[in-house]
């Protein structure tokens, strides 16, 4: 088996990023050096998924402080704010962007010494979320094993957006879960959502899985509750960009319907996600912001536009699912039932 890709590599004071735009027709790297390139490399989705884009901020916050010109503390802190904000400003709806950036501001503010001692502790908080979130993933795909249905032995998996190696420092959260059900046998194939508009579950899913040799059918959005009526899917296992305290997911935009024609045809929803994605500062997954992206993303496909001139567009990128459709929500630390997520809010720390 072919190892996961890792799509943030730390290298001569560089940070390579996978250009998450290119494929899966071309293998593109793109150097980031500046703070501002790292903002727009997220805003852009060169690097896309909830935890990459935590790793990705971590890494710009160090760059960021590389760029500020000044001996004076008080002055260092107050321009190091401005390019958190600049980064928080890219994508509103992925939590971890917050909690990385949050861990580094506390980073920068509770170490003494000089400025380089700060910016140096800044790298190594980045290189730190990043190595951790690796760890986190593996054990979130381990546990999901525990969860999964048993019978029968080998299942086909749905899986919806792009959730892998690519969303993550590497091995992936829903896609950590297929890997580590491929290693242990226990998977036949998996079925990749295409996900529209931007096509991550045909482009960046499917793509990983060539490159581990796991069997993988790609459908279209509208095909997955005919696959569950005609029994081709034993169980469904998706990302998470952000969970409310109550267990209410936000995923990428067609993960409600998905769950709610898993629940018709009683096929367990699992979501995968590290603790770092529960916000459990909002009760409901209401109070979740929602980014709406351009509406070029609907009307357009690569080059060729699919839609006449004079419609109006309507481009959610994500959705919310309400916790009872949820069957468990899958952390580092173990499944759990959505109700169960307050047990766990004295394991999230900044």
């Amino acid at each position: 088996m072919n190892s996961p890709v890792y799509p943030i590599v730390w290298q001569e004071n560089k940070v390579r990023l996978i250009d998450q735009t290119c494929l899966p027709g071309k293998y593109a790297v793109v150097e980031i050096s500046r703070a501002e390139d790292m903002a727009r490399a997220i805003k852009t989705m060169i690097v896309r998924g909830a935890p990459a884009i935590g790793v990705a901020a971590a890494y710009g916050m160090y760059l960021g402080a590389t760029e500020i010109e000044t001996s004076d503390r008080q002055e260092f802190l107050r321009q190091l704010d401005r390019v958190a904000e600049m980064l928080r400003q890219t994508r509103p709806t992925a939590v971890n962007l917050f909690w990385a950036i949050a861990r580094s501001l506390k980073t920068a503010y509770e170490t003494l010494g000089t400025i380089a001692d700060i910016r140096a502790a800044l790298l190594t908080t980045a290189q730190n979320i990043q190595a951790e979130d690796l760890q986190t993933c593996q054990a979130i795909g381990d546990r999901g094993l525990t969860v999964l249905p048993s019978n029968p032995q080998k299942l086909t998996l749905l899986t919806h957006c792009n959730a892998g190696s690519l969303a993550t420092a590497g091995y992936g959260t829903a896609l950590g879960v297929i890997r580590s059900a491929w290693r242990e046998n226990r998977l036949t194939r998996v079925f990749a959502d295409e996900t529209r508009p931007r096509l991550q579950g045909a482009k960046l899913t499917a793509w990983e899985c060539v490159q581990e040799g796991i069997p993988v059918t790609v459908i279209t959005d509208s095909m997955a509750a005919h696959c569950l009526k005609e029994n081709k899917i034993d169980a469904i296992v998706v990302g998470a960009d952000r969970i409310a305290a109550n267990g209410d997911t936000a995923n990428k935009i067609g993960t409600y319907s998905l769950a709610v024609v898993a629940k018709a045809h009683n096929v367990p929803f699992f979501v995968a996600a590290p603790l770092s994605t529960i916000d459990f500062e909002l009760a409901t997954g209401a109070e979740i912001p929602i980014e709406e992206r351009d509406s070029e993303e609907i009307y357009q496909i690569g080059e060729t536009r699919i839609c006449p001139q004079g419609v109006e567009y309507y481009n959610p990128a994500f959705d919310v699912t309400p916790a009872e459709l949820i069957t468990a929500i899958i952390t580092e630390k173990g499944a759990v039932k959505p109700e169960q997520l307050p047990q766990l809010t004295e394991q999230v720390a900044v």
